[in-house]
């Protein structure tokens, strides 16, 4: 060995040493956090409090944009280089955790003064789950329900949002005839979530057999999907994508529709784009169903451990940490996100916010979409084949067909791995 070499193992170990004196002595913990967009601003706030209370563990927050982050997290797992912790959306988590990327909870809730279960929202904790394990904890939660005008709605003869199918449709029907060039609702052709939406009020799932296929030629989603084109047929929906409208905000006011189906995000921004004039002319309303109030989709995004992490239990603290009523109740305050507990739901800015009461009370009926890694590349099928629907190109049989064989071919690799799994 000569000299140079020598000296840098001799260092090294020197180093090595020191850190382990450090870290007997009791030197930090460094935990790395991911998170996204405008949450990774606003975590570094709230994680400056955790920081006071627990000395002993330093956390450096990295910002990902949304649009890359995926691919991103994929990288790092394919590098071993993941996180300790991350922010997730929910959709997300079965691809996870097929992969064996992120660390089971359970045996880590429900804990004195932890994460509670029985306090969160069924349908989003749900979300979580994979058979019966838990692989996130929600950090905050969307759903979609129904903008609507008010004043429109009034002036067609109807007091109170419609609560069921055959009532919004009797709405529309009437606020079309008073306004012929105008249109009851808007279901922008480019984006599958409206109908998702209308899909998971039904009692059948998406996918039969475990998720190995796909369920669409079912009687439930049969019945949903001739709701959706009886919209268009009857000239209640334009047959439009969103990027045919230059301005929804604009045109929601003009009254060019008078529903919307849209998330918690928008609240913000009706009250900002909105012009004066018609600030009192909207409200929003739970989701009808086909014979009542109805379920939506549970969405949002929830905080998880990977497994490659040497500081599990340090990362669990801080997901307890953001999980209290209190830190829940200022991240909403300071982003409009959500709180994923119902008592994080006592703060009076949220009491105290009309627009905020129905998705109080949607957040009830929310109803995760099938919870298997290739679900987004489906629900991409589920607009296309519906496009196509809409557009006249394919019968309802030939669409619920034709989204099985798509499904089907998706989930090709699924079924395999499956049966691979059930013969070991």
């Amino acid at each position: 060995m000569n000299l140079r070499r020598r000296h840098w193992v001799a260092g090294s170990a020197l180093a090595l040493l020191l850190a382990g004196c450090e870290r007997r002595s009791g030197g930090p913990v460094e935990l790395r956090l991911w998170a996204m967009g405008r949450e990774g601003e606003v975590v570094k706030e709230l994680l400056a409090e955790f920081e006071k209370r627990n000395p002993g563990i330093r956390i450096k927050v990295q910002q990902l944009p949304w649009l890359s982050a995926q691919e991103k997290l994929l990288t790092a797992f394919a590098g071993d280089v993941t996180p300790d912790l991350c922010q997730l959306g929910n959709t997300w988590i079965p691809q996870f955790a097929a992969l064996g990327a992120i660390e089971p909870l359970g045996d880590r809730i429900d804990r004195a003064d932890g994460v509670m279960s029985a306090d969160y929202f069924p349908g989003i904790w749900a979300s979580n789950q994979i058979d019966t394990q838990l692989f996130g904890v929600p950090w905050y939660v969307d759903t979609r329900l129904i903008y609507y005008r008010k004043d429109l709605l009034l002036d067609a003869g109807f007091a109170t949002p419609p609560a069921s199918w055959a009532e919004w449709m009797g709405a529309m029907r009437a606020i079309k005839q008073r306004s012929p060039q105008n249109y009851g609702v808007l279901l922008p052709l480019n984006e599958y979530e409206q109908l998702l939406s209308l899909a998971l009020q039904q009692d059948a799932p998406l996918l039969r057999d475990g998720g190995r296929f796909g369920d669409f030629r079912h009687a439930d989603f049969r019945a949903t999907l001739q709701f959706y084109l009886d919209l268009f047929k009857n000239g209640l929906a334009p047959r439009l994508s969103a990027t045919a409208i230059s301005n929804v905000w604009d045109e929601f006011a003009k009254g060019f529709f008078a529903f919307y189906i849209s998330g918690p995000w928008n609240i913000g921004e009706f009250k900002r784009r909105l012009p004066p004039d018609k600030q009192n002319t909207w409200m929003t309303a739970p989701l009808p169903g086909p014979h009542g109030p109805g379920a939506s989709v549970a969405g949002g995004a929830s905080l998880v451990v990977f497994k490659t992490s040497q500081h599990k239990e340090e990362a669990w603290k801080v997901i307890e940490y953001l999980s209290q009523p209190e830190v829940q109740r200022r991240f909403y305050q300071m982003t409009g996100n959500l709180p994923p507990r119902r008592s994080a739901w006592a703060d009076p800015a949220l009491q105290g916010d009309p627009y905020s009461a129905a998705f109080r009370e949607q957040l009830e009926r929310a109803k995760s979409p099938p919870k298997v890694p290739e679900w987004e590349r489906i629900g991409t099928e589920m607009r296309i084949v519906t496009e196509a629907l809409v557009a006249g190109r394919m019968t309802i049989e030939q669409a619920v067909t034709e989204l099985d064989a798509r499904t089907d071919r998706i989930l090709e690799k699924r079924r395999w791995m499956l049966d691979q799994r059930g013969r070991a």
